[in-house]
């Protein structure tokens, strides 16, 4: 019997991306089920709260994995977002970068894109979408200051869902 140790690199690299995969699902269906429940407002506001906690534990799980320290500014969150569990099953890109600012745009995400498979409308997850990357930036380093460019339910070209700007205090 194979174990995770004995897998080849590609293997693994497979691996993860099926466990990111695994992991938005469960996340859509534990929104839709609240949805289903409570209705779309309480889902947002527990999806808020949710984001909250979850996007600083996995800020501070990579910073701790790469050996990025807190405070490296926009080349450390550029590093860490590459390793976002987002980065193994969207298309996302940094756009602009310097030290004081970077873009990031997403521009293929699973979540949006099986809702257009389905028929269904944008999922309007810019309250969340702050509330995450604003919180994963800051854990990377408090200085960092986000800024919401697009993200549903604002209009957004067809090639980037969400673009989000960040940049350092002064």
């Amino acid at each position: 019997m194979k174990e995770v140790k004995d897998l080849s690199k590609e293997k693994l690299q497979e691996l993860l991306a099926d466990a990111s995969k695994n992991w938005l699902a469960h996340d859509g269906l534990w929104f839709r089920a609240v949805e289903e429940k409570f209705g779309i407002e309480a889902a947002m506001e527990i999806d808020r709260k949710t984001w909250e906690k979850f996007t600083v534990i996995e800020a501070e799980r990579i910073m701790k994995r790469l050996g990025i320290e807190r405070g490296r500014g926009i080349p450390g969150l550029v590093q860490a977002l590459k390793f976002r569990l987002y980065a193994h099953i969207n298309v996302q890109e940094v756009k602009e970068m310097s030290e004081k600012r970077c873009v990031f745009r997403m521009n293929s995400c699973r979540v949006q894109e099986a809702r257009k498979r389905q028929g269904l409308p944008d999922f309007p997850c810019k309250s969340v979408g702050i509330v995450e990357y604003s919180g994963f930036a800051k854990a990377i380093d408090p200085r960092i200051n986000t800024k919401c460019l697009t993200c549903p339910p604002d209009p957004h070209p067809p090639n980037v869902w969400c673009a989000w700007e960040f940049s350092l205090e002064p």
